[in-house]
């Protein structure tokens, strides 16, 4: 707080209980501070999913694992166990947050890739909103793929959720790469259109597809 300025929007839109799902673009290792930091704001505690090696680092981990986070083994056979815990803490009403392009983004020009598919499989298995939040500013501070920050002068931290995105015609329909794939491409449109109005821009007409 005493080294960013802060503009949040939407915040209504993130749903004040209840379980639901907060998919968000990923622009650098700073940003989960910011969202955490918003999502407070809206008097919820969020659970991020976050790659398994955090949980690795010594004090760092056990203050992950403390606070309810959910490791994600990214490559293994084990990785499934990120979505079980996800849709258990999703259905105990908690507020579970996803990267769905699954990294900071590779995009040149920091627009979020095409999302993969998790964070509409938890929403399509629970039933909950599943709410598009962009983000921008915190890669000023920390650059993607960046160890050095930059504190000053104070970067403003812009955060936008937006309405949930639309799956009432998804959900009864038997779960298939095709059906995903729609989802997620919803999904990706969702997110990018709120970077858009962010960033005053036009987004590229196609995203760049995530890294394995």
């Amino acid at each position: 707080m005493l080294v960013t300025k802060r503009d949040w929007r939407g915040m209504d839109n993130v749903p004040v209980d209840g379980g639901c799902v907060l998919a968000v673009n990923h622009i650098s290792h700073f940003d989960p501070l910011v969202l955490g930091h918003f999502i407070t704001d809206r008097g919820r505690s969020p659970r991020f999913l976050g790659k398994a090696e955090l949980f690795a680092v010594p004090v760092l981990g056990r203050l992950l694992a403390s606070a309810g986070q959910i490791p994600v083994h990214r490559r293994l056979p084990t990785a499934a166990t990120a979505f079980s815990a996800a849709v258990v803490a999703v259905e105990r009403g908690e507020c579970v947050v996803v990267y769905p392009e699954g990294t900071i983004t590779r995009d040149p020009e920091l627009w979020p890739m095409r999302a993969k598919s998790g964070a509409v499989r938890i929403a399509l298995a629970t039933g909950c909103p599943l709410v598009p939040v962009a983000q921008w500013g915190a890669h000023e501070v920390l650059a993607p793929y960046s160890r050095r920050l930059r504190l000053l002068p104070p970067k403003t931290m812009h955060v936008v959720a937006g309405e949930p995105v639309d799956l009432s015609d998804l959900v009864s329909e038997p779960i298939t790469s095709a059906l995903l794939l729609e989802g997620s491409a919803r999904l990706t449109t969702a997110i990018t259109d709120l970077l858009s109005q962010l960033r005053g821009e036009p987004a590229p007409t196609r995203p760049q597809e995530p890294t394995a």
